[in-house]
């Protein structure tokens, strides 16, 4: 950071006001939002529990030091919205994957996440003949139940000789959360971009 002029500090030097600076300089220098940021000391902060543990550090420098997330509003696309990036002709492969996967996400409710570790075999038939998705859900290891809609089979189905996919068992060829951001991004169009990269759960605090 611009104060300490340092690429490493002692330990010992960790205290309250480092964190505080350290995360003004997370939000102003690096541009990162609140969430994200808190994301950040997070991680920080079980480096710095473990140091405590093992007396390396007499003090928690994150004592008193409040951490709380905001909460994000989801506003979920227009049926016209979704149907404009349906019919958008995407220049290439890589974003033609993106919106597949965004896409995917609206019709079945599945965060970036779970879609991400979604295997083949947790499409099923279900009691009334139609394919059903059973999957757990990552945050809370509940097992979803979702009917999928011919739309969603539509975008599975485009993927079933996937190379990465069927070696993997995976139903969509799922890119990195920072890829899908960046990806994310360029094919958003201005006039709904805050709407549609606020829409898809797990990766919308990196986008705002």
């Amino acid at each position: 950071m611009g104060k300490y002029k340092e690429d490493d500090i002692d330990i010992s030097k960790l205290d309250y006001e480092f964190i505080s600076e350290y995360e003004f300089w997370i939000k102003s220098v690096r541009k990162c939002n609140h969430n994200s940021t808190i994301k950040y000391l997070t991680n920080f902060r079980k480096v710095i529990n473990r140091c405590v543990r093992h007396g390396w550090l007499a003090q928690d420098p994150f004592a008193n030091f409040k951490m709380t997330l905001r909460e994000v509003e989801r506003i979920a696309l227009t049926e016209k919205e979704l149907q404009t990036l349906v019919a958008q002709q995407f220049p290439t492969d890589r974003l033609r994957v993106v919106g597949d996967i965004f896409l995917f996400s609206c019709y079945t409710g599945l965060a970036y996440a779970d879609v991400k570790k979604l295997k083949r075999s947790e499409i099923i038939i279900g009691v009334d003949g139609e394919q059903w998705l059973v999957s757990p859900r990552q945050k809370t290891d509940i097992s979803a139940r979702i009917p999928l809609l011919s739309a969603a089979l539509t975008i599975i189905s485009k993927y079933k000789d996937h190379q990465h996919c069927q070696e993997k068992d995976l139903v969509l060829p799922i890119l990195s959360n920072q890829k899908m951001n960046a990806y994310l991004k360029e094919i958003a169009d201005a006039e709904y971009k805050k709407r549609l990269l606020t829409t898809l759960p797990g990766i919308r605090s990196q986008l705002l």
